[in-house]
Parts: structure tokens; sequence; C-alpha cells
């Protein structure tokens, strides 16, 4: 009788601990939307673009991430207003905030997350030795200039094999292609010239490039892609740096944002 007894005490309280322990299978997902949901939109667009920083090495590569997020920016606003093609995925940054000795342009694949090149690349002789610290849109200055732009038709001009560059920030790059500011190779673009003079040479505004990549970087970002170039100047501002867009196509009502990724950005 008692040993009955203690069978069925054993058998209850193994039924007990499973009712109290089971949970529906949605619980855990439904847990994570709530935990997603709450994090603001800004909290969520800073995360979705570490995601990728982190991913492509970028941090590694001498990148900042807060340059990075304001390319991510203007690459979205551009793709919501229909000025990149849908199948648009490689940004190009040149960060002027680094000295010319370092390689300050980066070539990204935003969807598959990889960093194709991080090279050196040059600024405009008027702009500054070393350091770029002057930045104009205006003819024969030889500044180069901030900002968006769309990469154009590639032709062979006096620098051979060149990619022409559309400024899309009126007042600030707007002049690019009246003033021919091109993507083009230049031997002073090179570490034997920072050997020699402690710094790269300078274009007349154009980011030039070194001979041996200017083929690769050339034909990577042709065809309408993006290429922004950030610099320390109080006077850039740019309506494809509002993050609003972004962040409501990024994180539209009820989605779980803990799970959104590149791929949502493709469909653009």
């Amino acid at each position: 009788m008692k040993k009955n007894l203690w069978w069925t005490i054993c058998v209850l309280l193994l039924i007990s601990t499973t009712v109290i322990s089971w949970k529906p299978s949605n619980a855990s997902k439904n847990i994570e939307v709530k935990s997603a949901v709450t994090l603001g939109a800004k909290e969520y667009f800073a995360q979705y673009v570490n995601d990728i920083y982190q991913a492509a090495q970028l941090q590694q590569s001498g990148m900042d991430v807060a340059v990075f997020q304001k390319a991510i920016t203007g690459y979205l606003n551009l793709k919501l207003a229909n000025k990149l093609p849908k199948n648009s995925n490689i940004i190009t940054v040149i960060d002027f905030n680094k000295s010319s000795r370092e390689k300050r342009m980066w070539i990204i694949d935003v969807v598959n997350k990889t960093l194709l090149l991080n090279t050196l690349v040059a600024h405009g002789q008027g702009s500054g030795n070393d350091m770029a610290t002057a930045f104009s849109n205006n003819n024969e200055s030889h500044q180069s200039s901030l900002g968006f732009y769309l990469t154009d038709d590639v032709y062979m001009g006096k620098h051979g094999r060149s990619l022409r560059l559309n400024g899309l920030d009126q007042g600030i790059n707007s002049g690019a292609l009246a003033r021919g500011i091109v993507v083009h190779a230049a031997d002073y673009v090179s570490q034997g010239t920072i050997n020699a003079i402690g710094r790269l040479g300078r274009s007349f505004g154009c980011p030039a490039v070194s001979p041996a990549v200017s083929d690769l970087v050339i034909n990577t970002i042709k065809g309408h892609s993006m290429l922004f170039i950030n610099g320390n100047s109080s006077n850039y501002t740019s309506k494809f740096l509002d993050e609003s867009a972004p962040l409501n196509y990024l994180m539209p009502a009820g989605i779980d944002t803990a799970k959104v990724d590149s791929s949502r950005v493709a469909s653009l």
C-alpha cells in the first residue's frame, strides 16, 4: 500500500513539474520580438550599421564607425529615392579626416558585408598638404569636394582610364562633372611618394588612386554606385544624411528587428 502511494506521489510530481516548465513553442519567439521592439529606431539602426561594420572588419581597417553610419544613411536614402540601381550593393567611402599616408578609401559590399578594397587616395592640392582641411565646389579651386556622388561613365582621358563622378549635394559637390572630378590613376599615389616627401602627392581635386589598383577600383564601382567623401567642414550638410526615411524602412511597425539583415536593403 505504501509502495503504491509513493509511486503515485512520484508520478504526480513528475506531471506537475512538466506542466509548470512547459511553455508554448512560440513563447521564446514572442519574448525575442518584444525585446527587439523595445529597441528605439535609432538604436536599431545603429545595431544594423554595427552588424555590417563588424562582419566586414572595418574597425580593423581603420574606418570610423560614425563615418560608416553616415555612408549607410546616404546609401539607403539614395536607394529609397531610386537614385541607385536595384542591384546596387557596393559603396565607396573616402575619409579625408585621415592623413594621406593612411589607406583612407574603402570599397564595401554592404549586402554581403564584405570589405572589397582598402587603399590610398589623394586629395586636391588646394585642400591641404598631408591633411585635407579645405573643400570647394568651385572650378579652378583645385580643392576636393565632400559629400555623396554617383559614379558615372568610364572614359580615356589625360590620366588614362578614368571614371566620372556626378556630385549629388547641391552647392557642395554639384559642380563635379563640370570640374572634371574623376577617379583616375596617379603615380604620386604610392608608398614611395610617402617615403620621399612624407605624404601623398595631390590632385586638382580628384580622388586619385594608385595605378596598381586603378582598374580594380574603376571596374568595381562603375555603373552608378555611391561614393561618399567625408571630411571636417562646418559648411557641409546633406539631405542624404537624414536618418528618418531609412529608419522607417528598416523598422516598420511590428517587425522582428532582431532578425532583419542586409537582404532587406537588397530589395530596395
